[in-house]
C-alpha cells in the first residue's frame, strides 16, 4: 500500500506556501477542515447551484487531496464550503506556483496529490512529459476553448484565464506605450514597474515578448534583436522590490505604470477606487490559463474525475468567479457571472498567439539570463 494517506494526514497541519496573485510574496496557510460529516445528501442543491449527486457510484466521502497555486488569501474558503456541501471530502494544499510542479515531480514515485489546478500550460506540459497526468475528458469540455488547453491529447483542461497587461495612470501617462517594446524609449525610463522574475506573470510576459523573435541558431532560440529589446526593457524600467506597493505607486505617480494580471485589474480598481489605463497591443495580450488535471497514480481516478466535472461546471465556476474574482474559461460561466467589470475587460482584450512549445523549452533559461545579465 502506498504511504499516500499517512502522508496526507500530515498535510492538513503542514505549513504550505501560497502566492499573493501572480507577482506577490509568499505567505503561510493551513488547509481548512473539510470533513464531510455535514455534507448535503446526494441530490440536494448546494450553495454553488450544483446538485450534490455524484457521477455513477462514486463515493464522495472518500478523501481527495487537491494541490493548487490559486487558493491563497482565503480563496479556498468558498471552494471548500461548497465542495463540502456537495459531499466531497477535500483537503486543499496551497503551494506557490514555481514550487508546485517541483513538488509533484518529487512525489512521482509515491504520489500524494489526486487533482491539481491553477498552474499554466507550460507547467502542465512538464507534468505530461514526466508521465504524471491521466488522460480524461470532463463533462464541460465543450464549454471551454480547447485551444487554451491540451486540445490534442486531453491531459489538462482550462479553468481560469488571466490576460497579462500593462496598466497605467491615465492622468500622468498622456502618451502611453502601444506595445511592450515601446517601453524601451528613454522617455519611459523608470516609469514602469516590472515584477520579479520569480513570479508567473513576469515570466509569461517576458516569454510573450521573446517568442516574437525566434531564431533556432540564437541563444536559447532567440535572435540578437530579441535579446536587445529585452535588455533595453529591463534596464529602462523599475524592477519591483520586496514590500513595494506597486499599485499605490501607479496611483500616486511614483512609478505610474506596472505589469498586472487581469483579475488584479478588477480587484485593485474596486479596492482603490481607481480606473487604470490599459495598454492593448495590436498583437494581443499573453494569456496565462489556469488548468486542471488528474495525477497519475492517484488512489481514486473516478472520484478525481467526478470532482473535476463538478469544479469546472458553469455553476461552480460562476460561484468561484463571484467569490474570488477569477475570470472563468467556461464560456457559460462567463455569461452568468455577476461582475460586469470582468465582462467589460474580457471584451477589450484578445489572445496573443504565443509559441508555447518554445516557451516551455526555454522560459527558465530566459528568466535566468535576464536576472544574471540585465539586472543590477
Amino acid at each position: 500500500m502506498k504511504l499516500k494517506r499517512l502522508t496526507a494526514l500530515g498535510l492538513a497541519a503542514m505549513m504550505t506556501t501560497s502566492m499573493i496573485g501572480c507577482g506577490g510574496t509568499a505567505t503561510e496557510t493551513t488547509p481548512a477542515d473539510t470533513k464531510a460529516e455535514t455534507a448535503a445528501p446526494a441530490g440536494e442543491t448546494t450553495a454553488g447551484g450544483q446538485t450534490a449527486q455524484p457521477s455513477g457510484d462514486v463515493d464522495r466521502s472518500q478523501e481527495l487531496i487537491v494541490y493548487s497555486n490559486s487558493t491563497s488569501n482565503g480563496q479556498d474558503e468558498w471552494l471548500l464550503k461548497v465542495a463540502k456541501e456537495a459531499g466531497f471530502n477535500v483537503q486543499i494544499v496551497s503551494i506557490e506556483g514555481a514550487a508546485l510542479s517541483d513538488r509533484l515531480v518529487a512525489e512521482k514515485n509515491n504520489p500524494v496529490c489526486d487533482v491539481v489546478f491553477g498552474m499554466n500550460a507550460v507547467e502542465f506540459e512538464r507534468l505530461k512529459s514526466e508521465d504524471l497526468l491521466v488522460k480524461y475528458e470532463p463533462q464541460w469540455a465543450g464549454e471551454v476553448d480547447m485551444s487554451l488547453g491540451d486540445k490534442d491529447e486531453g491531459y489538462y483542461y482550462p479553468t481560469v484565464v488571466q490576460p497579462l497587461l500593462l496598466v497605467y495612470n491615465p492622468a500622468l501617462i498622456t502618451e502611453p506605450p502601444k506595445d511592450w517594446p515601446d517601453l524601451c524609449d528613454p522617455k519611459y525610463e523608470g516609469q514602469y514597474n516590472l515584477f520579479q522574475l520569480t513570479g508567473g506573470t513576469a515570466k509569461m510576459i517576458l516569454a510573450s515578448i521573446l517568442s516574437r523573435y525566434p531564431d533556432p541558431a540564437g541563444e536559447y532560440g532567440i535572435s540578437e534583436e530579441g535579446w536587445q529589446v529585452v535588455e533595453n526593457l529591463y534596464k529602462n524600467g523599475y524592477y519591483q522590490q520586496d514590500g513595494d506597493d506597486y499599485i499605490g505607486n501607479v496611483i500616486d505617480g511614483t512609478v505610474p505604470m506596472s505589469q498586472l494580471w487581469g483579475a488584479g485589474v478588477i480587484r485593485y480598481q474596486q479596492e482603490r477606487d481607481f480606473e487604470f489605463g490599459l495598454m492593448l497591443p495590436e498583437i494581443g495580450e499573453p494569456f496565462v490559463v489556469e488548468q486542471v488535471g488528474i495525477i497519475n497514480g492517484c488512489d481514486n481516478t473516478a472520484l478525481a474525475e467526478d470532482f473535476i466535472n463538478w469544479f469546472g461546471s458553469a455553476d461552480i465556476q460562476k460561484g468561484w468567479s463571484d467569490s474570488v474574482g477569477a475570470i472563468p474559461a467556461n464560456t457559460k460561466a462567463l455569461d452568468m457571472i455577476d461582475n460586469q467589470a470582468i465582462k467589460d475587460l474580457m471584451a477589450k482584450v484578445k489572445i496573443q498567439d504565443v509559441d508555447w512549445a518554445l516557451v516551455s523549452q526555454y522560459v527558465n533559461d530566459w528568466a535566468e539570463k535576464v536576472q544574471l545579465e540585465y539586472l543590477d
